[in-house]
């Protein structure tokens, strides 16, 4: 594909990551939407904030069939990922996905075998991988040494517009499953070693969500290197800002921490732009003299190239075309995809069960 011959995109779910994701296609001439696909009045609203005319459907299988897109853009709510992604692969189109890849590790398997048997791309919107002060955050913390000790959260005091959207999530996830993916994948990635066990604990503060879910987990992770990992989310209007932005790694050479001075003040916790915002990055050094001082200053790494979630998305979408484009193995995307989600699920089952869970 190319300019002259663009990828013709569907876009299925015109909400948050919708928007963002159509807004790049539609500013990439690489890309040509040919439908917004909707159950409700927001593809509508998309049209209108991109100043466009792009077709518009309540049916996916209806614009499949119309349009014979090349590409699909899925950013539903995750009950629906495995169907919507069943019926583009087998429609003959490659797909991007936002995380989870699905809402059962079976649908993930499905999936992934599906896009093998018909031989298309599926990317899944795992966006701190194309953020370049995570990429240096995880090779930093590579430098400490053996075993981590790995310490991260991401609670969100919701309100309004968001918190329809968290209790909308939580019909068929927790927030440690849908947020928690994306740690457990900067966990697994900076320890590179094999996680063996999962305990979590879970808390449902509002009568606003089914009985069997819960809007406040804690989840931690046992490695065989002997590294460990936690991780916290909550979502909802009871929710303390307090401490709410936590990104830190400690191991026997020293630790590595994101310090969001902006994006971890009160007001960001349910603010896009700030859950990936690093800003800088704090390294110290655990090296000690003969009268145990520290020998060598903390670090600061300003962090220039600081991309907001737009450019974010942009970044994801240049990669989803260079993986097209290129015809990029993906196996590896796929199985890391997959091994973070059968961590999260662990966890879950923990929650609901009181038990340490063995992976």
């Amino acid at each position: 594909m190319s300019k002259s011959n663009p990828i013709k995109i569907l876009v299925v779910g015109c909400g948050n990551m919708g928007i963002a994701h159509a807004t790049a296609y539609h500013n990439f001439p690489e890309f040509e939407i040919c439908g917004l696909v909707s159950r409700g009045d927001s593809k509508s609203k998309l049209n209108d904030k991109l100043q466009a005319n792009y077709p518009l459907f309540s049916d996916l299988e209806d614009a499949l069939t119309q349009f014979k897109p090349d590409a699909v853009c899925i950013s539903t709510y995750p009950d629906t990922h495995e169907e919507f992604a069943i019926k583009a692969l087998e429609a003959g189109c490659h797909i991007f996905i936002e995380k989870p890849l699905a809402d059962t590790i079976v649908g993930c398997e499905r999936i992934i075998a599906k896009a093998k048997e018909v031989n298309k791309k599926v990317v899944v919107g795992y966006i701190l991988r194309h953020h370049p002060s995570w990429i240096r955050f995880i090779e930093e913390a590579e430098k400490l040494g053996k075993p981590l000790v790995m310490r991260m959260n991401l609670n969100q005091q919701s309100q309004g517009y968001m918190w329809d959207v968290h209790r909308n999530l939580m019909k068929s996830l927790s927030p440690i499953v849908d947020c928690g993916v994306h740690y457990i994948d900067v966990m697994c990635q900076m320890t590179r070693s094999k996680p063996v066990s999962v305990s979590a604990i879970g808390a449902r503060l509002t009568e606003d969500i089914s009985v069997d879910n819960y809007n406040y987990g804690q989840l931690q992770i046992r490695f065989e290197d002997g590294s460990v990992g936690w991780y916290e989310a909550g979502w909802g209007p009871m929710v303390s800002e307090t401490a709410f932005f936590v990104k830190d790694v400690f191991g026997p050479k020293g630790s590595v921490s994101i310090t969001a001075k902006n994006a971890g003040a009160s007001g960001q916790s349910d603010n896009v732009d700030s859950h990936t915002k690093t800003e800088s990055i704090r390294v110290h050094h655990a090296e000690i003299d003969a009268n145990n001082k520290f020998t060598k200053p903390d670090q600061w790494i300003d962090l220039t190239d600081e991309p907001d979630h737009q450019e974010l998305c942009n970044r994801e979408q240049q990669y989803f075309l260079k993986a097209i484009q290129e015809n990029i193995n993906l196996n590896e995307h796929l199985e890391d995809a997959l091994n973070s989600l059968k961590i999260a699920f662990a966890c879950d089952e923990s929650v609901k069960t009181g038990e340490t869970v063995k992976l």
